[in-house]
């Protein structure tokens, strides 16, 4: 049995209306738009957004693959949201292995993942090495008052400022970086010289 830890989206334990949950679809609707070829979806927790990934955009993708250091959260997923073309593995987003492990992806997927993770480089490494050349990686995260200083969750390292979030990643060749915000379900590019306050941030990067 899947356990629900508070921060854990398990779509047929919550409410159509919860806010959480319409947040991550959302996120993985707007993913849909970018996603093609071979892809892998990092923290992919109980399958419900690889599936949405799977069911999508079966006709341009070849396989999606998510990954899941909980045990549990890899079976419940393999139960529950079966597609001929989703695979759910357990492994560690820091694991050095796993470039050789899974091989090269031409969409890779970081929703609400890199808070939680402390070797930051190690996972950024990671995801470099293993998306294709003209691949997209499309990664969020919740925004809060810095690396290295406490926020509001149990569950976090910490959360990043804006700054932070735009500079993790300047040390990578992408020859594309754009930047997106969300409240709520609503996703969009930054309003320049408006004080507008978002929650989340998401990064497109085009490699």
């Amino acid at each position: 049995m899947l356990k629900d830890t508070g921060e854990r989206v398990i779509p047929e334990k919550m409410k159509i209306t919860n806010g959480l949950l319409l947040e991550h679809i959302a996120r993985y609707h707007f993913a849909s738009e970018y996603v093609q070829g071979r892809v892998l979806d990092f923290a992919s927790g109980s399958g419900y957004g690889s599936h949405i990934i799977a069911k999508l955009c079966k006709n341009r993708i070849q396989e999606v693959i998510g990954i899941d250091n909980e045990k549990e959260a890899v079976d419940y997923a393999k139960l529950t949201y079966y597609h001929p073309l989703s695979t759910y593995l357990k492994g560690d987003v820091t694991d050095p292995g796993l470039p050789e492990k899974l091989g090269t992806f031409d969409t890779i997927l970081s929703f609400e993942t890199i808070e939680h993770v402390r070797d930051e480089e190690r996972f950024l490494s990671n995801i470099y090495k293993m998306l294709k050349p003209g691949g997209t990686l499309i990664l969020s995260t919740p925004f809060g008052k810095g690396r290295g200083k406490p926020c509001g969750s149990p569950f976090h390292i910490h959360q990043l400022t804006v700054k932070e979030f735009k500079n993790l990643f300047t040390g990578f060749s992408y020859t594309t970086t754009s930047f997106f915000f969300q409240k709520g379900v609503l996703i969009e590019p930054a309003i320049p010289d408006t004080n507008k306050h978002y929650p989340l941030g998401i990064a497109v990067c085009r490699k």
